[in-house]
């Protein structure tokens, strides 16, 4: 019995391909559209949590709110949330320099 483990092609078909990919592809990929769309998602959090912070701060100035502690969580998770976004986005660009830089 000859096992190589360094090549071991998998045949490809092409009667084996759908609109999603190969049928190979395991269950557990997503496809990038719905990465896409949880990106979106993502953004709308980050975005609504800003809002919050904002509204929280305008409440407090204007004597509406009296409780400051609510007012730096809600700023906190804000910061932290846009921090995480940059940090994500910061990534993404990296990548993408790497693949571009990549030589065929």
């Amino acid at each position: 019995m000859n096992i190589n483990p360094v090549y071991n092609p998998v045949p490809f078909n092409p009667q084996q391909v759908d609109q999603k990919g190969p049928v190979g592809r395991s269950e557990g990929q997503a496809d990038f559209g719905q990465q896409i769309k949880k990106l979106g998602q993502v953004l709308a959090s980050v975005d609504d949590m800003q809002k919050a912070a904002d509204a929280s701060i305008v409440d407090l100035l204007a004597g509406k709110a009296t409780d400051i502690t609510s007012v730096v969580s809600a700023v906190a998770k804000a910061d932290m949330g846009f921090k995480l976004l940059v940090g994500v986005r910061n990534k993404l660009i990296e990548a993408y320099k790497q693949t571009m830089n990549m030589q065929l």
